[in-house]
């Protein structure tokens, strides 16, 4: 059986002046999928997701979030989907289950804190102030607060950045465990390690435009049937999988 779309863009645009920012695209987004929108700095990727997230109003086209349109159902949308904010979203002051009764306190519903924090592994901050926290844990804080409303579709714009190899795969971890539980994830990188490793499909934009859309493998495969050769011999490990292999892959709370 086919997947269902969850999320449907036809010719988007988005103008600043005279300046195009998103150039006529279009895609869907499948029902429990981890989708990667991919591309260099100023391609568009950020504000296409805040198109999707209602934040930012579109210049033409349509968007249909989980069958609401963002002309006129914002409201349903965003009680539907959890959007990652950086770090300047939070109160540095509070501790971690203040912060999660602010939110909850938010979307109007009543969570357990501590439910909430056993979700990313961070039970024992829970009396943490933010501030306190280290850069992986902050992003981990930031993907539970994603969740509090029980979301149809997460938005995660570079959740990785600046983590060490620890952090980074345990944040992997937690992305699948999310796509497990039906829920969709839509993720911005940089790594096109991560991408390969974690999207269902992607999609390339650059200049405004999605120049492909395909799963990881297919387009690697492309890519070697089209004669491309690495000029380095691929080993079967890296850098990384050493760094991991020699100092385990427990989380490291500092």
């Amino acid at each position: 059986m086919s997947k269902k779309p969850i999320i449907t863009v036809k010719n988007l645009v988005k103008k600043y002046d005279n300046f195009t920012a998103v150039d006529q695209i279009s895609f869907e987004v499948f029902e429990g999928e981890i989708f990667g929108l991919l591309g260099p700095n100023g391609a568009g990727k950020t504000t296409t997701l805040e198109i999707l997230e209602t934040l930012r109003n579109k210049t033409s086209g349509e968007v249909f979030v989980d069958g609401f349109s963002v002309d006129k159902d914002s409201g349903s949308i965003k009680k539907r989907i959890g959007v990652q904010l950086q770090a300047a979203g939070y109160y540095p002051n509070l501790n971690l289950t203040e912060l999660i009764e602010l939110f909850s306190g938010l979307y109007g519903i009543a969570v357990d804190p501590i439910e909430m924090l056993s979700k990313v592994a961070l039970t024992d901050k829970a009396k943490a102030r933010y501030k306190e926290l280290s850069g992986g844990q902050k992003q981990r804080f930031s993907i539970a607060t994603t969740l509090i409303n029980n979301p149809r579709i997460v938005f995660l714009d570079e959740p990785t950045t600046g983590l060490d190899p620890q952090a980074r795969r345990n944040l992997w971890d937690l992305i699948r465990s999310i796509r497990d539980t039906g829920t969709t994830v839509v993720i911005t990188t940089h790594y096109m390690d991560e991408a390969e490793v974690l999207c269902d499909r992607v999609a390339f934009v650059d200049t405004g435009k999605i120049i492909g859309i395909n799963s990881p493998d297919h387009f690697i495969d492309e890519l070697v049937a089209s004669g491309f050769e690495r000029e380095k011999q691929v080993k079967s490990a890296n850098l990384e999988d050493v760094f991991i292999q020699l100092t385990g892959k427990d989380w490291r709370e500092v």
